[in-house]
């Protein structure tokens, strides 16, 4: 990528932004199948470009971007063109908040990165387990190491489930997968971290974990077995120790709970290094003396998947950029243009605008945040999240969680505003309210649901694009995500706007956190 080829792209759109504000704003902005009154379609976001939204699909969705993998150098050129976005808009930098920054837009992040293991063997017995098949490497530098293991449960406490107080200095460990209470991928992953955290902080030489739990081997074997990023949490230089996977799911490997038991492992490692990336987040002040300091979120991620085999998808030789147009420089995009709509106008209730990085690498940019806020959670009353992997019906807008966090009216009038209809709950079998960034809040509390592109099902139309490397700009219907940004910035506006606070639904999972979170 030559620099000044980006910066010329990067001064060039930011000139579209405002000529396309002064060019491009017709008498009657919405269709005519809008159901918009006449006193809302004196609104800013009935006066929205296409033309706009258009080119900030067109620069984001670039090859010039490289598919904004996390960690990148396209990652960053995205959040640059964000902040200078929220600049242009006179969006305050989030972080003044709580640490007086009045310059910057950035939230950095220190992440590890973890590239694949080239080898990775474990003898057991008589059997010889290896990379890529019943073994999967997932930390760890260089090893060769041989000796009887100790069976230490799920290995997360010193309770009778983990360590009861042994000294396991030096020794290998043997764990059981998971955790009484993990079951999606996330409990998973998070529970295993934790497993490799506690047992390298005893001291232990080597971690096994006995897996089976309810993500297929397949998927394990095929995503560890490329580059991982993680956020940071090692303290000194030293590797972590070395941590393997075990396909366990017919128990066939049952014996190594047992005492006595000899292994032997020799790993390549996996070689880790550290990178920065950043969300970017800005403010715009509400309007009411009361109600400007409770905050509406609008979140989305704008990283992707990278080029070529950093994608871990196929891809054809002649396009090897997985550009992300739906997901989700969509999201990136309508982001921006409620928060041009609603500096323009202000609502009553300050709004937090933030884009992520690190969703497609396991949530990180929206983990990071929740654990280190830039505006206090319990200030921070609702998110609307947007994510997707595109859309098959563009009559309709879909929200994930609408049902269970307390906007669906304003949410239905945001999108009858511009004549579109709302389906809740799209693909049930999917799980897909714990699978976006949404989820990071709403484990804190924050009611928040994820308003995405048209579908009902994951079908044909959604698999032809969903990481895609033809998933590109020109491919999108621009009248319908026209639509889509008009929807969302008014929604967001009638909920900074409502009188009392969303709730989460009556007996949700999420509600106990939400009660905790503001004190109920």
């Amino acid at each position: 990528m030559q620099t000044k080829f980006v910066l010329s792209l990067l001064t060039g759109l930011t000139l579209v932004t405002v000529s396309a504000q002064a060019q491009n704003r017709p008498a009657k902005a919405i269709s005519s199948r809008s159901t918009a009154t006449t006193s809302t379609a004196k609104l800013p976001e009935f006066s929205m470009s296409k033309a706009e939204v258009e080119a900030h699909t067109r620069f984001l969705a670039s090859d010039e971007l490289q598919g904004r993998r996390t960690g990148e150098p396209g990652n960053w050129v995205a959040a640059r063109y964000i902040a200078e976005q929220f600049r242009l808009l006179g969006l305050k930098p989030a972080s003044a908040v709580t640490m007086g920054n009045q310059g910057e837009y950035f939230q950095t992040i220190t992440l590890d990165k973890v590239k694949a293991a080239s080898s990775a063997t474990m003898l057991v017995g008589n059997d010889t387990l290896r990379l890529g098949k019943e073994l999967v490497l997932m930390a760890g530098g260089p090893t060769a190491i041989s000796g009887e293991v100790i069976y230490v449960g799920y290995g997360l406490t010193d309770g009778e489930d983990g360590y009861k107080g042994r000294d396991v200095k030096g020794r290998i460990l043997v764990a059981q997968g998971g955790s009484p209470d993990a079951k999606g991928p996330r409990e998973i992953f998070g529970a295993s971290a934790a497993k490799r955290k506690l047992a390298s902080e005893k001291g232990a030489a080597a971690l096994i974990e006995l897996y089976s739990e309810s993500i297929p081997w397949g998927f394990v074997n095929q995503y560890f077995n490329r580059e991982q990023l993680s956020i940071s949490t090692t303290t000194d230089s030293n590797a972590p120790i070395a941590h393997l996977w075990v396909n366990n799911a017919n128990n066939q490997y049952k014996q190594l709970k047992e005492a006595g038991q000899t292994v032997t492992i020799r790993t390549s490692g996996r070689l880790q290094t550290s990178v920065v990336s950043a969300n970017v987040a800005g403010i715009i002040e509400g309007s009411d003396p009361k109600l400007k300091d409770e905050y509406i979120m609008l979140s989305a991620h704008f990283d992707h998947i990278g080029v070529g085999k950093q994608s871990g998808t196929p891809f054809q030789p002649g396009d090897s950029i997985f550009n992300g147009t739906r997901d989700n420089a969509m999201g990136t995009v309508a982001i921006l243009e409620a928060a041009k709509a609603l500096s323009m106008q202000r609502p009553k209730r300050s709004v937090l605008v933030l884009a992520l990085t690190g969703e497609e690498v396991g949530l990180l940019g929206s983990r990071y945040y929740a654990d280190h806020p830039l505006v206090p959670l319990k200030q921070t009353i609702f998110d609307l999240n947007i994510d997707g992997a595109g859309y098959n019906d563009t009559t309709i807008i879909s929200v994930i969680g609408l049902e269970r966090t307390g906007a669906r009216a304003e949410i239905e009038a945001g999108a009858k505003a511009v004549g579109l209809g709302v389906f809740a709950e799209p693909a049930p079998e999917q799980g897909l309210f714990d699978r976006s960034d949404n989820v990071s809040f709403a484990t804190k509390g924050v009611p928040s649901p994820t308003f995405s592109p048209g579908f009902k099902t994951f079908d044909e139309a959604i698999g032809k694009y969903y990481h895609q490397a033809i998933d590109n700009p020109e491919t999108l219907d621009y009248t319908y995500f026209h639509r889509f940004c008009q929807a969302y910035a008014y929604a967001a506006r009638l909920i900074a706007n409502r009188p009392t606070r969303p709730q989460w639904s009556a007996g949700d999972k999420y509600e106990a956190a939400g009660k905790t979170l503001y004190g109920q």
